[in-house]
């Protein structure tokens, strides 16, 4: 048998990553208006970041239909596939696995797709290790169970720069963005497990404290990455404040897709992590 990994472009993995296990890419869709693009395809990511701020009306963001991940599917069978692991990004946040559901069921091998019940990283670690295991032989289930206990163990958690953000993309109300502008606070957003949750600090300084606290909170780690939209100076500054926990490990270091970048807005920082087994 011969296992092939799908994806899709919330995973923020390298190139060079998604190259060498030749993992498939399906990517979502960010809307200017009446302008359509492909994430991580027709629109740079500092491009992208550039033109947010100002952007009137405020981008969207769409799955594309099961089609798109059809033709990943027969693609990976064209090259050899006899069954494929797709994997995405948290069904709490989005209906991508479900749209992958549906083009699974025509599909002409075998797909089970699998809520990371993450993003980002969070996600792309998840697709690493499976595509990892399936080049070096993975059988189907062991890569589910694998990733079955990844998921319970994988954190991505960040400070917001500012809320407005996340009241345009209708994520929250408008009271309370304004609200938390008075009062200076700093959202901060975590997720596990396909929950969300989140905390309020009342200043950056205060997120920076928080952030390395709770990726203190998580030692040992297998996998770690800092995650920013478009804020590689905050990043430096985050990384540098946890040196202290991050030695011995490879840190990657990633500008989030503007899939997700649209509802976080720029100047957000944080980490996805995986803590090591117990």
């Amino acid at each position: 048998m011969t296992t092939r990994i799908v994806t899709d472009s919330t995973c923020d993995l390298p190139d060079t990553v998604l190259a060498e296990f030749g993992i498939g890419v399906v990517p979502l869709y960010i809307n200017f208006a009446a302008e359509s693009y492909l994430d991580g395809v027709d629109l740079s990511r500092p491009d992208f970041y550039a033109r947010l701020p100002e952007a009137d009306p405020s981008p969207t963001t769409a799955i594309p239909g099961s089609q798109a991940f059809a033709d990943a599917y027969e693609a990976l069978a064209s090259q050899g596939a006899t069954e494929i692991i797709s994997v995405h990004v948290s069904s709490a946040l989005s209906g991508t696995a479900d749209t992958a559901r549906l083009a699974a069921r025509q599909a002409s091998v075998p797909v089970t797709v699998v809520d990371s019940g993450s993003l980002t990283l969070g996600l792309g670690f998840q697709v690493w290790e499976a595509a990892r295991m399936a080049m070096e032989g993975g059988t189907r289930d062991e890569i589910l169970i694998r990733l079955g206990g990844m998921r319970k163990r994988t954190h991505v958690f960040a400070a917001l720069d500012t809320l407005e953000f996340l009241r345009r993309s209708g994520r929250m109300s408008g009271v309370v963005s304004k609200l938390g502008g008075w009062l200076r606070l700093k959202p901060l957003l975590k997720m596990n497990d396909g929950v969300s949750t989140s905390e309020k600090v009342r200043t950056s300084e205060g997120a920076m404290k928080r952030l390395v606290a709770l990726l203190e909170a998580r030692l040992p780690l297998d996998r770690v990455a800092l995650v920013h939209t478009h804020a590689l100076e905050r990043a430096r500054l985050l990384q540098e404040r946890a040196r202290h926990l991050l030695a011995g490990l490879p840190v990657l270091s990633v500008d989030i897709t503007p899939v997700l970048g649209t509802h976080l807005g720029p100047g957000a920082v944080g980490f996805a992590c995986v803590e090591s087994r117990r």
